[in-house]
């Protein structure tokens, strides 16, 4: 559909394209202008719908090819030390304070662990360090009826299970989700991590913001249905984030190696993209709503159990890793937690949401650096 649409809209235009149109700026008046010089006006809608066309090609071999693709994923699921409804904490061995990953509730937990040698669960684990990851699980009927206090009250009491205090880690949104438990009970918390975390849902882009929260009203009556978003529409939200990124990927990976290393990682990503989980209804109305519409987190205004989430409050040894090629969460976003939790250790890898965590580079970008940042916890 996207697709359809840019091939649709590019062919549409060209028929009246000219240097003079009153929405473009003076630099793109001029490029445009130097583009159309000599050129014959009646050929070029054509050339724009044979390129258009061509594009569209392209695309949907990407999108063949990875369909044919013989990778899966094959990595055996760790013990399972605590478990609550579908919530689970899965134990992957290692010594010494335990460190405790919390993922998004959107999307599955195995982007921590997704393929040898791009596990960062399995990193950490043979580094020496006790790892652990709190995997969300499938919404049923309990869960359904979730928002995000009772998310964070199961985290707490996730925590309060561990026999000692553990050093919290949350990444995208679980990072939110673990600065609301740090709040709970900070004596239980050695350490805090948030990895690609957003805090402030306007800065950066405030339309888009605007955008996604207005959607609230059209999800309504999916969500009726089932009591959650369904996976195909949490996929359409990240899709208005970056909406012909979808299509340039494809295209990109239509022109590589399909027996290389970077062919079987696109998969596995994508594998993982398209093995969601639906999202319970409330917790859908507060993040669109709450955060993205009203920014209440930036605000103060952000509360759990009748209590505001200030990370100024907190004491505790904090990490911040902000990927400064982050679509997803924009670095503006997740920037102001560097001065909200004071004296903590920062890192602005060049990477992306996904690549920071799960990437070829990711071992450098950031997992080196956290395990660096832990280990100097056990000195201090």
């Amino acid at each position: 559909m996207l697709a359809t649409m840019s091939s649709q809209r590019s062919f549409i235009a060209s028929m009246s394209l000219n240097g003079m149109w009153p929405s473009l700026d003076s630099a793109t008046k001029a490029a445009l202008a130097n583009l159309l010089a000599g050129a014959n006006p009646n050929e070029i809608p054509q050339a724009v719908l044979t390129a258009a066309q061509e594009k569209d090609s392209a695309l949907l071999a990407g999108i063949a090819a990875y369909r044919r693709h013989p990778w899966v994923r094959e990595m055996p699921d760790p013990p399972e030390i605590w478990r609550e409804g579908d919530s689970c904490i899965r134990d992957f061995g290692g010594g010494g304070t335990a460190l405790l990953f919390v993922p998004s509730l959107v999307n599955r937990a195995t982007i921590l662990d997704l393929a040898p040698g791009r596990s960062m669960m399995r990193f950490f684990a043979q580094s020496g360090r006790r790892t652990l990851l709190l995997d969300w699980g499938w919404p049923g009927p309990v869960e359904r009826g979730f928002g995000l206090a009772q998310y964070i009250a199961r985290l707490d009491r996730a925590i309060a299970a561990q026999p000692a205090p553990v050093i919290l880690i949350g990444y995208c949104m679980g990072g939110l989700l673990a600065l609301a438990a740090a709040h709970q009970a900070p004596a239980r918390i050695a350490g805090l991590g948030v990895l690609a975390t957003p805090w402030d849902f306007h800065a950066g882009a405030p339309g888009r913001a605007a955008a996604i929260a207005q959607l609230l009203p059209l999800l309504e009556p999916v969500m009726e249905l089932t009591g959650t978003l369904p996976i195909d529409g949490l996929q359409t939200l990240f899709t208005l984030l970056d909406p012909f990124g979808v299509g340039d990927k494809y295209r990109r990976f239509a022109t590589l190696d399909q027996a290389s290393a970077r062919a079987a990682g696109f998969v596995a990503v994508e594998d993982w993209l398209n093995d969601g989980i639906p999202l319970a209804a409330p917790v859908v109305r507060e993040v669109l709503g709450e955060w993205y519409g009203e920014n209440r987190p930036a605000r103060g205004e952000w509360r759990i159990a009748g209590r505001a989430i200030e990370p100024e409050g907190l004491r505790l040894p904090s990490f911040v890793a902000i990927p400064l090629r982050d679509r997803i969460v924009p670095p503006e976003s997740a920037e102001p937690l560097v001065v909200a939790l004071q004296g903590a250790t920062v890192i602005r890898p060049a990477a992306g949401h996904v690549g920071m965590v799960a990437g070829t580079g990711a071992a450098s970008a950031l997992w080196r650096p956290l395990l660096e940042w832990v280990q100097r916890l056990d000195k201090s």
